[in-house]
C-alpha cells in the first residue's frame, strides 16, 4: 500500500532490519516511465517531501507574483502581448505540475480522464501560448513575415495530436506532443534569433529567457535517459528554467514599457517640434500676408475705374437669386391648386357614376309607366338624394374652376415678374408688376405681414419691366425682413402706393418696422453695404435698385424715422427719351 497521502509513489517495504527480501513491481503506463527508485527512512523521505514542497511553493509564488503583475499592466495599458504572456505563465505553472504529480493528486484528484490528459493538453496549450505570446512579443509579422505566416501549421497539428489522444491512441498522442513540442520550440528560437539580427530588441530577451527554459528542459530529458543522475537540481529543472524564463520575460515586458515611454517622449518632442516650426511659419506666412493685403489694397484702388462693370456681373448674379426666389414662391403657390383638383377628382367621378346609374334605368324603364318597379326606382333614386349629388358635382366643378383659375394666374404672375424681353423697352402696367412681384414673396409674409395696397389707375409706362420688378421685389424684400426681423406680438404692415404726377410715375412702398439709423441712411444704396449680419446679406439688392432706376432717367429716394419704419420713393418718367431708347 502507498504510504500516506502524498502524489510521489511511496511504499512501506515490511523487511526487518538485518534481513533481506525481494520485492516486484509491474508498471504500465500510456507514457514515458521515469523509474528512479530509492530508498529512504521515513525522516529521510519526510525531509525530502519538505524540500519538494518548499520548492515548488517558490516556484508557484514566483510564477503567480508574475501573472499578477503582467496582468495588472495589460489592464493598463491595453497591449495584447501582456495578456498572452500571463495566460502563457498559467499555461506553464499547470503543466509542471501535471509533470510533478502535484496536478492530480492536488488540483484534479479523482478525475481519471483529466490526469491522463492533462500533460498532453496542458504540454499543447503551453506550446501555443507560448508561440502566439512569441508572434505578438518579438513582432514576427514585420521582423520574420514568412515565418510568422508559417507558424499557425503548429496549431492544426496540435489540435490533430489531442485528436488522436482522446480516439485512444495515447501513447502516439504522447510521443507526437513531445515531438511538436519540442520542434516548435526550435521554430521559436530560430524566429527570435532572426529577429534580433533584424534589430528586434524584444527578441534579445526573449532569446535569453527562452534558452534558460530550453536548458531546463534538455536537462530533464538527458536526466530521464539515465545520462545525469536523479537529484533535486535536475529533477525540478523545468520548473526552475521556466520561473527563470518568466523573470526574463518580464525584464523584457518592463523593457517594452520603456521604450514605449521613449517613442512617447520623442512623439512628444517631435509633436512639439512640429508645433514650433508651425508657430514660425505662420508668423512668415502672416507677414508676408501683411505685404500681400497691403499690395491688394492698392490693386483694389486702382480699379476703381472698373467697378460699373464689375455692378453689371454682380447684377445678373442678384437676378438669378431673385430667380431661384421666384420659383421657389411658384412651386409652394401651384402645390395647393393642384390639390384642389387632385384631391376632387375621387368625389366627382363617385357622383357622376350615381347620376349615370340612375338616368340609365330611366332609360330602360321609360316606356313603361306602368311598371311597378317604376315605384322602386323613384325610391332608389330618393335614397341616393340625386339632387344633392348633382348639386355636389357642381360645387366640385366650381372647386376645379377655382383651382385651374389660381393656377392660371400665378403662371400669369410668373411671366409678368420675369420678363423674358426685358431688354427691350416696352409700355407695361406697373400696378400689374407689383401684384404678380407680391405674389412671389406671398410665401415670405408668413402670415405676420399685412400688406395694404393704394394702386390709382396708372397710364403705360415705357420701360424695362422685368427690371423694373426687379427693383420692387428688392425694395418689398427688405421691408418684410425688416418686419420678420422684430420681436413684435403685432401683425406688421407694408403700405404700397402708386400715383401719376405730371409726366412721371411715383411708387412707393413703407414699413412700420425698425427704421434706418440716421448715420448709415446715407450709405443704402452704396455696393456691399449692408446692416445684416454676415451671410444674410450681399449688400447689393439696393444698389442694383439704384442702378436700374438711374438707367431708367428716374430717381429713388428714402425717408426713415428710427424706430418708425422706412419708405422708398421711386420716380419714373412715363415715357423715355431718344439717348434712352438708344441706349436701350
Amino acid at each position: 500500500m502507498r504510504a500516506g497521502a502524498d502524489p510521489e509513489f511511496a511504499f512501506d517495504l515490511p523487511i526487518p532490519k538485518g534481513s533481506s527480501g525481494e520485492v516486484f513491481m509491474r508498471i504500465q503506463s500510456t507514457k514515458q516511465l521515469q523509474l528512479p527508485i530509492v530508498l529512504r527512512t521515513p525522516q529521510e523521505l519526510t525531509a525530502n517531501r519538505s524540500r519538494r514542497n518548499l520548492i515548488l511553493g517558490v516556484y508557484i509564488g514566483i510564477m503567480l507574483v508574475m501573472a499578477l503583475y503582467n496582468l495588472f499592466i495589460f489592464f493598463s495599458i491595453r497591449d495584447k502581448s501582456y495578456l498572452y504572456y500571463v495566460l502563457y505563465i498559467l499555461s506553464v505553472t499547470s503543466t509542471q505540475l501535471a509533470f510533478t504529480g502535484i496536478g492530480p493528486f492536488y488540483l484534479w484528484p479523482g478525475n481519471t480522464w483529466l490526469s491522463t490528459s492533462a500533460t498532453v493538453i496542458l504540454t499543447l496549450c503551453t506550446a501555443t501560448l507560448g508561440f502566439e505570446f512569441a508572434r505578438q512579443f518579438i513582432h514576427t509579422r514585420r521582423h520574420t513575415p514568412l515565418l510568422h505566416r508559417i507558424g499557425p501549421v503548429f496549431y492544426i497539428l496540435f489540435a490533430g495530436c489531442i485528436f488522436l489522444q482522446q480516439s485512444g491512441q495515447a501513447v502516439i498522442a504522447y510521443q507526437m506532443a513531445q515531438g511538436l513540442s519540442g520542434i516548435s520550440a526550435l521554430y521559436v528560437l530560430a524566429m527570435a534569433f532572426l529577429a534580433w539580427r533584424r534589430g528586434s530588441r524584444q527578441a534579445f530577451f526573449f532569446l535569453m529567457a527562452w534558452s534558460a527554459f530550453l536548458i531546463g528542459v534538455v536537462v530533464f530529458v538527458v536526466k530521464d535517459l539515465g545520462a545525469l543522475p536523479y537529484n533535486d537540481l535536475t529533477t525540478y529543472t523545468m520548473p526552475i528554467g521556466s520561473a527563470i524564463e518568466c523573470v526574463l520575460l518580464s525584464f523584457g515586458l518592463a523593457d517594452r514599457i520603456n521604450i514605449l515611454r521613449r517613442e512617447k517622449e520623442q512623439s512628444q518632442a517631435e509633436a512639439l517640434r512640429i508645433s514650433l516650426e508651425n508657430e514660425r511659419i505662420i508668423r512668415e506666412q502672416n507677414a508676408m500676408l501683411e505685404v500681400k493685403v497691403t499690395e491688394r489694397t492698392v490693386a483694389l484702388q486702382e480699379s476703381n475705374d472698373h467697378l460699373k462693370r464689375t455692378q453689371t456681373q454682380l447684377v445678373n448674379a442678384e437676378k438669378m437669386a431673385s430667380l431661384g426666389q421666384l420659383t421657389a414662391g411658384i412651386a409652394h403657390e401651384i402645390n395647393n391648386p393642384v390639390n384642389f383638383i387632385s384631391s376632387n377628382i375621387p368625389p366627382l367621378r363617385r357622383d357622376i357614376g350615381d347620376v349615370l346609374e340612375v338616368l340609365a334605368e330611366y332609360r330602360e324603364r321609360g316606356s313603361k309607366i306602368d311598371d311597378p318597379s317604376l315605384a322602386e326606382l323613384r325610391a332608389k333614386e330618393k335614397s341616393l338624394d340625386l339632387d344633392g349629388s348633382i348639386t355636389e358635382l357642381d360645387a366640385i366643378i366650381r372647386s376645379i374652376e377655382e383651382g385651374a383659375g389660381r393656377t392660371a394666374e400665378i403662371v400669369r404672375g410668373l411671366r409678368n415678374f420675369s420678363r423674358l424681353d426685358e431688354d427691350d423697352l416696352k409700355l407695361a402696367d406697373l400696378n400689374e408688376g407689383i401684384q404678380s412681384t407680391l405674389l412671389v414673396l406671398a410665401p415670405q409674409l408668413k402670415e405676420r405681414v399685412r400688406i395694404d395696397l393704394d394702386l390709382a389707375a396708372l397710364p403705360a409706362v415705357e420701360c424695362h419691366p422685368g427690371k423694373l420688378n426687379q427693383v420692387f421685389m428688392n425694395i418689398l424684400n427688405n421691408a418684410v425682413q425688416a418686419i420678420l426681423g422684430q420681436q413684435r406680438s403685432d401683425e406688421g404692415r407694408v403700405q404700397v402706393c402708386s400715383r401719376v404726377v405730371g409726366d412721371q410715375v411715383v411708387i412707393s412702398i413703407s414699413d412700420d418696422g425698425p427704421g434706418i439709423p440716421p448715420s448709415v441712411i446715407g450709405k443704402v444704396f452704396d455696393p456691399f453695404f449692408t446692416t445684416k449680419d454676415v451671410g444674410e446679406g450681399t449688400g447689393l439688392g439696393l444698389s442694383i435698385a439704384f442702378s436700374i432706376v438711374e438707367k431708367h432717367h428716374g430717381k429713388i429716394t428714402v425717408d426713415s424715422v428710427p424706430g418708425a419704419g422706412a419708405a422708398f420713393h421711386v420716380t419714373l418718367p412715363l415715357v423715355q427719351t431718344n439717348e434712352a431708347r438708344k441706349r436701350a
